[in-house]
């Protein structure tokens, strides 16, 4: 494993997040140690953290409004949680996650990185109270239809979900039409994110929330 890799800050860092550099870096190393020696990160991982993992969790702030209230569900080891916090200090953030070992994790990574937006919520996304949010994150967690039933009910009204995923999200939109259009789904669409600065764009499928599911109001796929 080759930890200094992790500590070499792309200058792309300097210049998109100038502010957020410094613990953006801070972040990478205890990834890198901590986050590798209790099994959060691969040792495979650790040399592409920067493009593979921090820089493409940070595009998606680009996503979300001002002094939102953002809940990463299942956010791990803090992707993309911890990242939006890092380098958008307006939004409130809850880093939503089951595990014991993995709140462990987070609680230090929080306090080393004094991060005074975030928290660490130690729950399933089905325990906590709806329309709590208004915008809630995930990353690698779930097929967009199960996904969507943990997160979009705990949007306000009008809030947003935005599922990071890969080269399958248009199929996995395709597949789920039906079941976010019952969970009152207004509108949903596939965002490239990062596509002239990255070495690969970060897909997103963002989702506004509607009424609760019954409403009447039916989801449209966005242009």
């Amino acid at each position: 494993m080759n930890e200094d890799v992790s500590r070499e800050t792309p200058p792309l860092v300097d210049k998109l997040f100038p502010r957020a550099a410094v613990r953006l870096s801070a972040y990478a190393d205890l990834l890198a140690t901590e986050g590798t020696l209790r099994g959060l990160i691969g040792p495979r991982e650790v040399p592409r953290l920067w493009d593979r993992h921090l820089l493409n969790c940070a595009v998606v702030e680009r996503l979300v409004p001002e002094d939102a209230t953002v809940a990463d569900v299942g956010t791990g080891a803090g992707l993309p949680g911890i990242v939006l916090a890092i380098v958008r200090p307006d939004l409130q953030v809850s880093l939503v996650e089951p595990l014991l070992r993995r709140t462990t994790f987070l609680e230090e990574a929080v306090d080393v990185l004094e991060l005074d937006n975030a928290a660490v919520v130690r729950a399933r996304a089905e325990d906590l109270p709806p329309a709590s949010y208004d915008v809630v994150t995930s990353r690698a967690v779930a097929p967009l239809g199960k996904l969507a039933r943990w997160c979009l009910p705990l949007c306000v009204e009008g809030g947003l979900m935005l599922a990071m995923k890969g080269s399958s999200a248009e199929e996995e939109v395709d597949a789920s039409e039906r079941e976010l259009t019952k969970l009152g789904a207004e509108l949903w669409h596939i965002h490239e994110l990062g596509g002239e600065e990255l070495a690969q764009p970060t897909t997103v499928v963002s989702i506004v929330a509607g009424r609760a599911a019954g409403g009447s109001r039916h989801g449209r796929r966005g242009r």
